[in-house]
């Protein structure tokens, strides 16, 4: 492959063990040899405090051939798609915001992954960064001194490229390590399981509808305001979408739900309310506000969650401080992040009894499922055993 120095920087210090890919048709040569590779890591780096969309500048691979920094400043990315679509084992850290980084590149997201920070969980660490996984896995140490550098800037600095290539460097390595630890525990099922949850979570990540439910006040009004929310959210999210700005930009949480909850008629009512400012009264924003305004009379219903009968569970927080102290003994037990076995919101799913709990299924139904069901239906109590804490115990009728 064609070798490329970026910069001066670079050319002057002479040990880099990497490519920069800056020329198309070594891109397209490297992808096509890259499809035939059993596993790749792939790391990138990217700007978007300006942006709603993430301005992907590096993309690092590395493979069994070494590593690959690639320039999508002067590359078109959209080859990728076929290495994302392939059979290929993508290794990624904290996949996250790298796999909407893809959804917008290239429209697809990986369709194996492997996130080595969610498997860290399983065997005990708690969402590592990439830099601590490399010390106490491998006991190597990378420098940090770039991670908040200008990673649009052209030419790269030396000191830019080597930080990029520590971030795949060691991964493939930490991967095979992980991999036999998760073997040799049972559990290559469960965070095989929990990447796919991922992979489906990122799809919906940006959808308009669903934009509300980031929004912390949106989530306690009710009636015609909740209607209202959701519509007013899905506008903010579609015109910063278009007009690549993030949301705040366009309109802030505050008068977002403000405008929801006292629901303006004219541009006077409108200027009244609290967030909203004088740039938010020109243009197409007025008419916007109240066409969204308008279109919430006709959005469907949300499904409704189930209620609990007050006599059967008078005080909810009862239940959950109970299981929660059950499924945080269990993580510990097992050596897994209690995080990723449970937090305090799908204990309170589980508890509530809701349908699309996420302890209620797979691998942490296996884990907590039948001794929570027990302790809810007042078939087992918890006990301290003088050891190693707390024990079930099932109740015997009287």
């Amino acid at each position: 492959m064609k070798r490329s120095k970026p910069g001066s920087d670079l050319a002057s210090s002479g040990t880099q063990d990497f490519d920069y890919v800056d020329d198309q048709e070594a891109f397209e040569v490297l992808v096509d040899k890259l499809i035939s590779e059993k596993k790749i890591a792939i790391d990138t780096e990217f700007h978007r405090e300006r942006t709603y969309y993430p301005s992907v500048a590096l993309v690092q691979i590395a493979h069994s051939g070494g590593i690959s920094l690639i320039d999508p400043l002067k590359i078109d990315l959209e080859k990728l798609t076929e290495l994302l679509n392939s059979e290929v084992l993508i290794v990624m850290h904290a996949a996250s915001q790298d796999l909407e980084v893809f959804q917008h590149v290239c429209g697809a997201a990986p369709k194996r992954l492997f996130d080595t920070q969610i498997a860290a969980g399983f065997i005990g660490m708690s969402t590592p960064s990439l830099s601590s996984l490399y010390e106490k896995q491998l006991g190597v140490v990378i420098k940090k001194e770039s991670r908040l550098t200008d990673w649009m800037a052209r030419p790269l600095s030396a000191s830019q490229l080597e930080y990029a290539a520590n971030d795949v460097r060691y991964l493939l390595k930490i991967y095979e390590k992980i991999r036999m630890d998760l073997a040799e525990r049972g559990r290559t099922a469960w965070v095989e399981a929990e990447c796919s949850l991922l992979l489906e979570r990122e799809k919906g990540r940006r959808e308009p509808y669903e934009a509300w439910r980031k929004i912390k006040e949106g989530k306690n009004l009710r009636g015609n305001a909740l209607n209202n929310i959701r519509a007013l959210a899905a506008w903010r999210e579609t015109k910063a979408a278009n007009l690549n700005i993030p949301v705040r930009y366009v309109f802030p949480d505050l008068a977002l739900v403000g405008v929801a909850q006292q629901e303006p008629k004219d541009i006077k009512s409108l200027e009244s309310i609290r967030g909203v400012e004088t740039r938010h009264l020109k243009n197409s924003f007025p008419k916007e506000i109240f066409s969204a305004l308008q279109n919430a009379k006709d959005l469907p219903s949300l499904p409704q969650k189930k209620k609990q009968e007050r006599d059967k569970n008078n005080d909810l927080r009862a239940g959950v401080t109970l299981v929660s102290a059950w499924v945080s003994q269990a993580a510990r037990q097992l050596d897994l992040d209690p995080t990723i076995l449970g937090t305090r919101s799908d204990i309170e799913a589980l508890v509530r009894g809701d349908g699309d709990a996420k302890m209620s299924t797979g691998w942490r139904n296996e884990i907590v499922g039948e001794s929570v069901r027990e302790l809810l239906q007042g078939k087992a109590t918890l006990a301290f055993d003088g050891e190693e804490g707390l024990v079930l115990e099932r109740r015997e009728k009287r």
